[in-house]
């Protein structure tokens, strides 16, 4: 009859009755001391291991029946007794009994205790393979394989970071070193092409300052008027493209000591000449062209009629007369100034002042209709066109100029309140448009006159020059924009700045005083 459950689970006598490890142990050594194997009960078997310690005895071995410890053990067992050729355990050695175990807890097998098999071991048996011992270290080789990973992939992290951080910074640097380079080439560029005739002259560069014989080509024509000398006539020979430099054919000159004179006249000469050569075609009476005045564009009535005098030997006073009563040529203004249209005229011989005077005055009324200005506003647009043809270095900067005159003229204009303040019409009042220069005199800035734009507002009494065809059309239509000023900043490449306000305009002048200082010009 079972014992009395000690606690209310019906289960935990059953398992506390269950064979342990040590009981089988004793049993196995048992029965390989006797031979023989005892059947032994549960309850028996509980008891015999402390039996045995108290009594010195060894312990019996297990019968074959006897129940499995656990389902693992039955597998265990079942698996021996189906293989052919059952695998044999070794004999445990004999040692010391363990003490007793408690009661209500299995006792513990030894550490060296054979596995059980469900059947006896002979002494003669094989021993059994050593089994290969598992890894006891697979979990910390898992963390260090995957701290190992983490750490190469970081290193791998770094090494992109760091040879990301060193393309960055070799672009930094590159475009450092090109902004470097610009900054010199651009510095360098600026000195080149304001100091080049000095640097070179340092550096002993100096390119020719003359064309070499041989190479000329096209046709030119050169105008000498009377008064010219060797320095008025070398700048009228480089404007037309027959020498290479202003100075040239006058440095030429200084150098041979000669000193001709030269007959007025229009002549005929050949682009990219030396010196020697021009000057040779200048002295041949062969090469002038008789009855012909050449007319470039701005040139004021006085000088008009010079050059139309020396071109043609009609008589200057001749030529002054003709041009005093405008009406003859249905000119309804006080003065022919503006109407005579620059332009290369040759004459047939006998041609009388009048006419000449005629033939230039069609001319101007040809392009006054091809710009299509009104019979009542010729005299303004002349006057307009006069101004710009005088103040413009660039013929792309006529229309904006234009601009610039109508936005002053606007009587809403709180900034320039209708003044023009052009230096081209005081000049032209004060006798001083022929001087060549820039920039005005203060004595014709202060003279009153009614072509002097900084004491009167609106636009001179009448045109202060003769006009050209695009000067003519840039007065009709200007160009869009709020420019108030405008200044020449660089008196050899004609650049101009244009501005807004009085500030802006400032600085444009700073910048043509600098270049004033820089350069030796006759125009500052």
């Amino acid at each position: 009859m079972p014992e009395t459950p000690s606690n209310d689970d019906p289960f935990a006598d059953l398992f506390r009755n269950l064979p342990t490890a040590a009981s089988r142990a004793a049993r196995e050594t048992r029965s390989t001391t006797s031979g023989s194997a005892t059947s032994v009960s549960p309850s028996e078997e509980q008891a015999t291991p402390a039996a045995s310690d108290a009594a010195g005895a060894v312990p019996s071995a297990p019968a074959q029946d006897a129940a499995p410890p656990s389902r693992r053990a039955a597998r265990a067992a079942a698996q021996a007794e189906a293989a052919p050729e059952p695998v044999p355990a070794p004999v445990a050695a004999p040692r010391a009994a363990p003490a007793a175990p408690d009661a209500d807890a299995p006792a513990a097998a030894p550490a060296s205790a054979p596995r059980a098999t469900g059947r006896a071991q002979p002494e003669d048996a094989a021993p059994e393979p050593a089994p290969v011992p598992r890894a006891t270290n697979s979990v910390e080789a898992l963390f260090s394989a995957a701290q190992h990973d983490g750490e190469e992939r970081a290193r791998i992290e770094r090494h992109q970071r760091d040879r990301r951080k060193s393309r960055i910074a070799g672009w930094v640097i590159f475009g450092v070193v090109l902004a470097i380079l610009g900054g010199i080439a651009g510095g360098g560029l600026y000195v080149w092409n304001t100091y080049e005739d000095k640097i070179r002259a340092f550096m002993g560069w100096e390119e020719p300052k003359d064309y070499e014989d041989g190479i000329a080509e096209g046709d030119a024509s050169v105008t000498i008027v009377t008064g010219d000398t060797g320095a008025t006539i070398s700048t009228s020979l480089y404007q037309a493209g027959v020498t290479k430099t202003d100075s040239a054919f006058y440095d030429y000159l200084i150098k041979t000591a000669q000193n001709p004179e030269f007959q007025p006249g229009v002549y005929t000469l050949k682009q990219k000449m030396s010196s020697a050569a021009a000057l040779t075609l200048l002295k041949d009476p062969a090469s002038r062209r008789e009855n012909t005045a050449q007319l470039p564009e701005g040139l004021t009535l006085e000088s008009t009629l010079t050059r139309v005098s020396d071109g043609t030997g009609i008589p200057l006073a001749d030529l002054q007369a003709a041009v005093a009563d405008p009406s003859a040529y249905g000119v309804a203004a006080s003065s022919l100034e503006g109407w005579l249209f620059p332009a290369t005229y040759t004459f047939d011989p006998g041609t009388t002042p009048q006419q000449v005077i005629q033939t230039m005055v069609d001319r101007t009324v040809q392009s006054l209709d091809t710009a299509g200005v009104p019979t009542d506003q010729r005299e303004r647009i002349l006057t307009v066109a006069s101004i710009i043809q005088r103040e413009a270095r660039f013929t792309a900067d006529f229309y904006k100029v234009s601009r610039v005159i109508e936005n002053r003229l606007a009587p809403e204009n709180d900034e320039t309140h209708g003044f023009l303040q052009m230096d081209s019409t005081a000049q032209y009042g004060y006798n001083e448009i022929n001087k060549g220069t820039a920039s005005s005199s203060a004595e014709a800035l202060a003279d009153d006159n009614p072509w002097n734009t900084y004491l009167h507002p609106g636009l001179p009494v009448g045109p202060i020059a003769n006009p050209g065809d695009l000067a003519i059309d840039a007065a009709m239509h200007p160009a869009d924009g709020p420019w108030l000023y405008f200044v020449t900043v660089n008196l050899d490449t004609g650049e101009t700045v244009f501005t807004n306000t009085y500030a802006e305009h400032e600085k444009a002048v700073a910048q043509w005083q600098e270049w004033c200082a820089a350069n030796a010009s006759d125009d500052c």
